[in-house]
């Protein structure tokens, strides 16, 4: 999965640059609100980014799991396959094929309860990205509004920003907390 995108340089330089051929006071608030919101949308896909990456990870570390599981599962199925054969044949089955049926089947349990493990780990891992990459996005559509608030001269529209950036800041303290 890939990190979201926070194309928003060229927003803020634009609001920055109206901040500062403005006379309007509250204009520099806009200025100063969608910088520290660039700042935490960069943090929030980066970390958004990094949890995609792990549960990637851990989704491939339970995939080779569960291979193992089965590689354990076939060599005991032709081990019981032999002893039965040999059993039906008449003949004795070595002590050694039976306690080896007995450590195969311990391994399979050991097996699947880390192939478990790593996909718990891994949708634990993918919800901390969803929550962090919708945090992204309030972060992203608080600054288009303060850019709209800008361009429009309405200070309202900042307001609605800021809803969104707070929205976008709860998100992002979930993402943290969550785990």
């Amino acid at each position: 999965m890939e990190a979201p995108e926070v194309p928003i340089e060229q927003t803020q330089e634009q609001i920055t640059e109206h901040a500062h051929h403005s006379r309007v006071s509250w204009i520099l608030g806009v200025a100063l609100t969608s910088a520290l919101l660039a700042a935490f949308a960069a943090v929030a896909s980066l970390m958004a980014g990094a949890h995609a990456n792990e549960a990637m990870m851990e989704q491939m570390q339970s995939s080779d799991q569960w291979a193992f599981y089965q590689a354990k599962g076939i060599k005991s199925g032709v081990l019981t396959a032999k002893t039965d054969l040999l059993k039906a044949l008449g003949k004795p089955v070595s002590a050694g094929d039976e306690e080896k049926m007995a450590e195969y089947k311990k391994e399979q349990k050991e097996i699947q309860e880390i192939a478990e493990h790593k996909e718990k780990e891994s949708k634990s891992h993918l919800h901390v990205h969803e929550v962090l990459a919708r945090s992204v996005t309030m972060f992203q559509v608080a600054i288009a509004i303060s850019a709209i608030s800008v361009l429009t001269k309405r200070r309202r529209f900042w307001y609605v920003g800021i809803d969104f950036g707070v929205i976008g800041v709860v998100c992002f303290v979930q993402g943290l907390l969550t785990h």
